[in-house]
Formats: structure tokens, C-alpha cells, sequence
């Protein structure tokens, strides 16, 4: 049985057409908040002075406005003071033109849509840029990680596990690496199901580059996300920083082949800090890449030879992740406006438009754009609405194509 289905969609507030003026101040104080985040993130060094920032003032451009004395209070280093003073500071030109493309999203350690399990994670990066549906990041999921050059019977545990995990309902979490990462992505994408992939470059960078073509399709079914300004080349200390990613957004990691010393470990180490599961695979003691897997057995990570072995033990941290999503839904991301959707059946099937778009769902799989204009609603709120049903398990996603269940 799934532990959770699949949502597909970020939540969304309505947009009220009466009150144009309302939605335009918003969507000023939106892009003053992107800037100002772009601003905060181009200053670079530590990441909890800046944060601190963000919790104090609630807003980027509210941190920005509060001037030098605000910041030093908050801990920034002198040399990130001077950097973030000139009011010509452009922090990215580039980051401004990605974050206008459709799918392209920026969300800041202010949002409530940063991802909860990344958030109780240690050192938490100020904001990611995502490409592809910000609330999947919300999904229960494991990261499945290993060696850059695997023997065949690895790729193929990767990919077995991946898509047992597909079939339970849980996203599969990895960092778009030749050999283990690329199995685990591919397999996922094969099955239909979430996949995340964490780079150690920006957003637009596919690292190796023969991963381009898969950065794209993960872009289009599931997220692609980065710590890191667009146009970020790949950096040697960037992939240790990008591991501690992939660990915090994980109910658990599972390292399938890895060498003595290898990233995968240290993704490994990293979860098993944060508090969460970590899974091993055993192999043959004359395989060089069954040596890192043994040791983390050793020092106390789960022997599993069975992706079932894994799935029970994350049933109820999956749960409990699921729960966090519904809180989330209940919150409007601007305060004062309606939310588009409430969590309870009860209530969300007394309400009109929940109505119309359940009569322009049928049994055959459709597309967003046509259930849009079947049911005459906004994206925002037939994405949003789509989200609940899937939570209750009255409609199922494949591929983009929604359908019901019952």
C-alpha cells in the first residue's frame, strides 16, 4: 500500500480579479523580496548571520531596508556589510532572467514553503532555486547515492530500488552524479514517479555534462534544485555542501556501492547527523565498491537486501511528513487572502469550484491545461485543488495526466 500518494503541485493563494490593485502591490512586494534575496544570497560567507536576517525581519527586502547596524546586530561579517551597502549592487543579473521562466522558483528561509524536513536539518542553505514544483520538496522520499562508476549489478539495484519506492508512494532524492545517481533518476522518470535531483552547480548547469538531456526531464516531472546563484560552475567544495542537501531533505539515505572513501559516504554521515535512516547494501568482499557499504554497516547503518525492508521502516516518518503538508495547505501565503483549498473531504466537497473540477476529471488520464479550461479555473487553484484530492486519494497523477481514482 502507498505510504502517501504523489502530490504535484505547490499550493497556491486565489487571485481575486475585484481586487486588481491588492494582487499588484503583491506582486510588487514579491519581486522586491526576490531581489533583495538575490542580494542576500551574492554576499556570500556565513549562512546563519543571514538567516537570522530573515527570521528577525519576516521579508528580504524588510532585512535589506534595516540597514548596517540591523545587520551587524544579526552577526554579518564587516566584509558582508560593505558588499550588501551600494545601492547599485546587482547581485545577478543572470538569476533574474532564469527566475522568470516558467517552473522557476526562489524560496527563501523566510517562506513557509521551504521544505520542512530541510529546515529541522543542520545548516539549512538561506534559499533554494527550484526548477519544477517547489511542494514536491515536501514529499516523503529517500536519497539514493553510490558510486560514479558502479559495477552492472549496482545500476540495477539502483534501479530496482528506485522504482519499489516509486510504487510505495515515496520520491526518490539524488545528486544527477554519473553511475548510482543517474540509475536512481532514470528509474524513477521510467515509473512515473517524484524524483529531486540536488546539484553542486547552479540551477542551469548539468554536472557531468552528458546529464543534460536527464536535468531537463527531471526539471519537467519532478525538481531540480541548487543552493547556488544560475550560471554556478561545478566547484570541488561544492559537492560535500550539495551532499548535506540531499541528507536533509530525506526521511533516510540508501548507499548502493560506494569505495572506502567516497561522497556517498560522506551523504551517509551527514543523514545519520541530522538524526534520519541510513541503509546499506551489502556485496561481495572482493568488490573495491562494496568496502564504504560494509563500513557503514559496520558503524551501525540498516543491512537491507529488500527495497520492503526500507519502505517499512519510513512508514510512520512518512506519515508524519504528510501531516506537515496539510498544515502547510491550511496556511495562505499571503496573510489576509483566502485559501484556495482547506484539508478535510468534508469541507473541501461543499465547496463550488471543488465541484467543478471533479466533474471535468474523468477516468481517462488529462492534461492541466485541459482540466483548466474545462473547469474555467485559474492553473493556481486547479494545481492546489488536484493537490487535496491527490492527498485523499481520490485522484491519481501519471506522467502530468490526471485521472480519477474512484
Amino acid at each position: 500500500m502507498p505510504l502517501a500518494p504523489p502530490p504535484q503541485s505547490p499550493p497556491s493563494s486565489r487571485r481575486h480579479p475585484d481586487r486588481p490593485d491588492r494582487d499588484d502591490r503583491a506582486d510588487k512586494d514579491d519581486a522586491a523580496d526576490v531581489r533583495a534575496l538575490l542580494k542576500l544570497i551574492a554576499v556570500g560567507g556565513a549562512t546563519e548571520p543571514r538567516r537570522c536576517l530573515l527570521e528577525q525581519f519576516r521579508s528580504p527586502a524588510r532585512a535589506l531596508a534595516a540597514g548596517p547596524a540591523a545587520w551587524r546586530q544579526c552577526g554579518l561579517t564587516p566584509a558582508q556589510v560593505l558588499r550588501l551597502c551600494p545601492r547599485d549592487f546587482e547581485p545577478s543579473p543572470r538569476a533574474e532572467a532564469w527566475l522568470k521562466r516558467p517552473g522557476h522558483h526562489l524560496i527563501g528561509w523566510h517562506s513557509p514553503d521551504y521544505p520542512a524536513q530541510l529546515r529541522r536539518a543542520p545548516s539549512p542553505p538561506l534559499a533554494l532555486f527550484v526548477a519544477g514544483d517547489p511542494i514536491l520538496l515536501w514529499h516523503p522520499a529517500v536519497a539514493i547515492v553510490g558510486s560514479r562508476g558502479p559495477t552492472p549489478a549496482g545500476s540495477g539495484h539502483a534501479s530496482d530500488f528506485a522504482q519499489a519506492f516509486v510504487r510505495s508512494g515515496l520520491a526518490v532524492v539524488s545528486g544527477l552524479a554519473a553511475g548510482i545517481d543517474t540509475a536512481a533518476h532514470e528509474a524513477t522518470l521510467a515509473a512515473g514517479g517524484i524524483t529531486v535531483a540536488v546539484l553542486g552547480t547552479g540551477p542551469d548547469v548539468a554536472y557531468p555534462r552528458a546529464n543534460a538531456g536527464l536535468l531537463a526531464r527531471v526539471a519537467s516531472h519532478g525538481v531540480v534544485v541548487s543552493e547556488h546563484l544560475p550560471g554556478t560552475r561545478a566547484l570541488k567544495t561544492h559537492f560535500p555542501a550539495r551532499n548535506r542537501i540531499i541528507a536533509g531533505l530525506s526521511l533516510a539515505t540508501l548507499v548502493i556501492e560506494a569505495a572506502w572513501q567516497s561522497g556517498a559516504l560522506i551523504t551517509a554521515r551527514l543523514a545519520a547527523e541530522t538524526g534520519r535512516d541510513v541503509f546499506a547494501l551489502p556485496g561481495s568482499i572482493r568488490n573495491p565498491l562494496a568496502r564504504g557499504c560494509h563500513r557503514l554497516i559496520r558503524e551501525g547503518a540498516g543491512l537491507v537486501e529488500d527495497p520492503a525492508e526500507v519502505i517499512a521502516a519510513l512508514a510512520p516518518q512518512a506519515q508524519a511528513l504528510a501531516q506537515d503538508l496539510r498544515m502547510r495547505l491550511d496556511a495562505p501565503i499571503h496573510p489576509g487572502e483566502e485559501v484556495v483549498i482547506q484539508t478535510g473531504r468534508d469541507s473541501a466537497t461543499q465547496d463550488a469550484d471543488y465541484q467543478r473540477l471533479w466533474l471535468a476529471l474523468g477516468h481517462d488520464p488529462t492534461t492541466m491545461d485541459e482540466l483548466v479550461t474545462r473547469s474555467g479555473l485559474t492553473t493556481a487553484a486547479v494545481s492546489s485543488m488536484l493537490l487535496l484530492m491527490e492527498l485523499d486519494g481520490r485522484v491519481q497523477a501519471q506522467h502530468g495526466r490526471y485521472f480519477r481514482n474512484r
